[in-house]
């Protein structure tokens, strides 16, 4: 689920998702943002933190396990914490850039609401 920063899409030449599939699940990403996650940080250049909503962590679990067998470069864990469960979302430094996509995806989509 890479997002070319030229297209704002979500989509690296490593993604194995089929093309015809890849906007279902960035519409997938994108519902989940808006409906499910209340802030984020950005502890460093290759990881950012999801502080979800109470509830949503079954569903940000099935994202990320869809999400890494396609683009297996992304880790996923998920921890419980004071203000809710927080989905870490990690790259290799060769994919910071795509990180940064993804975080601007989720900040518009908080933003929407």
């Amino acid at each position: 689920m890479t997002i070319s920063p030229a297209q704002s899409d979500w989509v690296p030449h490593a993604c194995t998702l089929p093309t015809v599939e890849q906007p279902i699940r960035v519409a997938e990403f994108d519902r989940f943002f808006a409906e499910s996650v209340h802030s984020t940080t950005r502890p460093t250049p290759t990881r950012l933190d999801l502080v979800l909503a109470a509830g949503a962590e079954a569903v940000g679990r099935d994202l990320a396990a869809r999400e890494s067998s396609c683009c297996s470069f992304f880790t996923f864990d998920f921890d419980a914490t004071d203000t809710g469960p927080v989905m870490q979302v990690g790259v290799p430094a060769t994919y910071v850039e795509v990180l940064d996509a993804f975080s601007a995806r989720v900040a518009a989509a908080i933003g929407a609401r």
